[in-house]
C-alpha cells in the first residue's frame, strides 16, 4: 500500500463517519471525513489516490450519483458502499454503477477493513497498469514510421525474407530495424512485444489505421 493511500470516508451522519475515521485511523491507514458527496468531489484531485467509503443515503447527492460522478470524470478511485438501508436492487445498481463492494450498516469492522485493503490493492494495481501503458505509449512514439511498417509485419508473425518482400526493401535493413524495434521497446523477445502491443491495444489502432 503506498504511503499516500487516502481513505475517503463520506457519510452526513457525524457519529458513523466519526466512527469510521478513527476505525480507520486506528489500523495506520490515512483517512478524511465529509459529511456530503458533494464536499468530497469539491476537494477531490485528480492526483488523489486511495480508496472511497460511502454511504447511500444522504441529503443531496446520493452514494449512487456519487459513483456516476466520478465515472463521467474518469477517476480511478475505488468505490466501497455502506448502507443501513440494504437491498438487492441498491446492490446491483451500485455494482453496476463500480462499486467494488457493497456492505450493510453497522459494518463488521473486520469485513469494512478487508474490503478497503482489497480496494487499495486493486487501485495500485490498475496505477501500476496505466503507468505500465503509459510507458509503452511512450515507447511507440520512438519509432519512426518505417519502424512500425516493420513492427506491424513483425507482429503478424512474418519472417524476415517475407518482411523485406512486402515492404520492398533489403534483408539487412529488416534486421536492422528490427534490431532498433527490440531495443527501442524494451522487448526481449516477439512474445513479449506482442504483450506490448497487447497491453496498449496496438492492434485495433492498427485496424482503424
Amino acid at each position: 500500500m503506498a504511503d499516500t493511500s487516502t481513505i475517503h470516508i463520506i457519510d452526513d451522519d457525524s457519529a458513523v463517519r466519526e466512527s469510521l475515521l478513527a476505525l480507520v485511523q486506528m489500523r495506520g491507514l490515512t483517512a478524511k471525513a465529509y459529511s456530503s458527496a458533494e464536499s468530497f468531489l469539491t476537494a477531490l484531485k485528480p492526483s488523489d489516490t486511495g480508496c472511497v467509503v460511502s454511504d447511500v443515503r444522504m441529503p443531496g447527492m446520493s452514494g449512487l450519483q456519487l459513483l456516476e460522478k466520478l465515472a463521467e470524470a474518469k477517476s480511478n478511485l475505488p468505490v466501497i458502499i455502506i448502507t443501513a438501508y440494504a437491498d438487492v436492487p441498491t446492490a446491483v445498481r451500485a455494482m453496476q454503477a463500480g462499486a467494488v463492494t457493497f456492505l450493510e450498516k453497522p459494518c463488521n469492522e473486520a469485513d469494512l477493513i478487508e474490503a478497503i485493503q482489497q480496494a487499495l490493492n486493486l487501485e495500485q494495481a490498475q496505477a501500476a497498469l496505466r503507468k505500465q501503458k503509459s510507458d509503452v505509449e511512450n515507447k511507440l512514439t520512438t519509432l519512426s514510421e518505417d519502424e512500425i511498417a516493420v513492427m506491424r509485419k513483425m507482429l503478424e508473425g512474418l519472417p524476415n525474407k517475407r518482411i523485406a518482400s512486402d515492404l520492398d526493401i533489403g534483408l539487412r535493413t529488416v534486421e536492422l530495424r528490427r534490431s532498433n524495434i527490440m531495443k527501442k521497446m524494451g522487448a526481449g523477445s516477439l512474445a513479449e512485444l506482442v504483450r506490448l502491443a497487447l497491453l496498449v491495444d496496438f492492434f485495433k489502432s492498427e485496424e482503424k489505421a
